[in-house]
C-alpha cells in the first residue's frame, strides 16, 4: 500500500486571462498565427480556480491589465518565501511592465519586495523544496539572479541548467511534489533530459526517490503541476504521469488548460504561492 499523503492548505495568487492572446513569440510554444479563444481560456482558468477552492485552498487575484496578455502567468511575477518577495525582471520587453503591476499588489498586501538586478522570472525558475531553493537557468532567468535570491532569502540555492528550449522555465521541467514544509527534505517530479548532465546528477543526489517523468509527460505539461502534499493538480493530458503519482499515494486532480498552453503556460504558470 502506498503511504497516506497529507494536504496542507495553501494560499494562491492568480490573474484572470481577460486579455489573454498570443501577439508575439518568446518561447517555442507560441505561434502568432495560431487562433486563440480568449473565452475558452477564461473558462478553463475559472475551472482551475474553483478546483483549488473545492480542495480547501485560498485563491486571490491581481486585476488584469489591457495589453499585457501574459499576465495570467502569475508564477513568473516573483517568489514569495517567508513573507518576503523576490520580484521579477523579465527577459522579454513585452512582459516587463507586469513586474510593476504585481509589485504593487505585493506591497499593498504588506510584503517587502526586492527588485532583482539580474533577469529573473519568479517561480518560473525558482522552486523551494525543503532546505533548498532550486533555481533554473539556460533560457530566461540568469544565474546571477540565483545568488541574489540566496542573499535575499538566506536559503541555499541550487543552480540547475536547462538545455531543451521547449522546457524554457524550471517549472516546465520540474515541480515540488512534497515541498518539505514539515521540516523534511521534500521531493520532486522532473524530466531528466530537460537538464544538463551535471544538473541531473545534482537532482539524483538530492532526490533519490524522485518521480521521473518522460518526454511525453513533459510535452503534455505534466511537469507544470501544483501539489498541496496530497492532491496534484495536473494537466488532464498527462495521463501516464497521473497514474504513476497515484501509485505513490497522491491524488491526481486533472485540469485542462490547453488554450493557455498556446502561450507556453499551464497550471503552475497560472499559480503563485503566497508562503507566510
Amino acid at each position: 500500500m502506498p503511504p497516506s499523503r497529507v494536504r496542507r492548505p495553501r494560499r494562491y495568487l492568480t490573474c484572470e486571462p481577460r486579455f489573454f492572446d498570443v501577439r508575439y513569440s518568446i518561447n517555442p510554444w507560441m505561434h502568432e498565427d495560431a487562433p486563440v479563444d480568449t473565452e475558452l481560456a477564461r473558462r478553463q482558468w475559472a475551472t482551475l480556480i474553483q478546483t483549488y477552492r473545492d480542495h480547501g485552498h485560498t485563491v486571490e487575484s491581481v486585476t488584469p491589465v489591457p495589453d499585457l496578455p501574459d499576465m495570467v502567468f502569475a508564477a513568473n511575477a516573483g517568489l514569495i518565501l517567508g513573507g518576503r518577495v523576490f520580484g521579477s525582471r523579465y527577459a522579454a520587453p513585452q512582459r516587463q511592465p507586469e513586474s510593476a503591476v504585481y509589485a504593487l499588489w505585493f506591497k499593498d498586501a504588506g510584503f517587502d519586495v526586492h527588485e532583482p538586478e539580474a533577469i529573473c522570472e519568479g517561480e518560473g525558475d525558482l522552486v523551494p523544496v525543503g532546505p533548498h531553493l532550486l533555481a533554473g537557468t539556460g533560457f530566461r532567468t540568469q544565474a546571477a539572479a540565483h545568488q541574489e535570491a540566496q542573499e535575499f532569502f538566506g536559503v541555499p540555492t541550487v543552480t540547475l541548467r536547462l538545455v531543451d528550449p521547449l522546457f524554457y522555465h524550471l517549472d516546465t521541467a520540474l515541480f515540488a511534489l512534497d515541498d518539505g514544509q514539515d521540516g523534511g527534505p521534500g521531493n520532486v517530479v522532473y524530466h531528466p533530459d530537460a537538464f544538463s548532465p551535471g544538473s541531473r546528477a545534482v537532482l539524483e543526489r538530492l532526490y533519490p526517490d524522485a518521480v521521473l517523468a518522460t518526454r511525453e509527460d513533459a510535452l503534455a505539461f505534466g511537469l507544470n503541476s501544483v501539489s498541496d502534499g496530497r492532491h496534484v493538480f495536473i494537466a488532464s493530458q498527462a495521463v501516464a504521469l497521473a497514474d504513476r503519482l497515484a501509485d505513490r499515494g497522491y491524488i491526481p486532480v486533472p485540469v485542462d488548460l490547453s488554450e493557455l498552453r498556446k502561450a507556453g503556460g499551464g497550471i503552475k504558470c497560472c499559480t503563485q504561492e503566497v508562503r507566510p
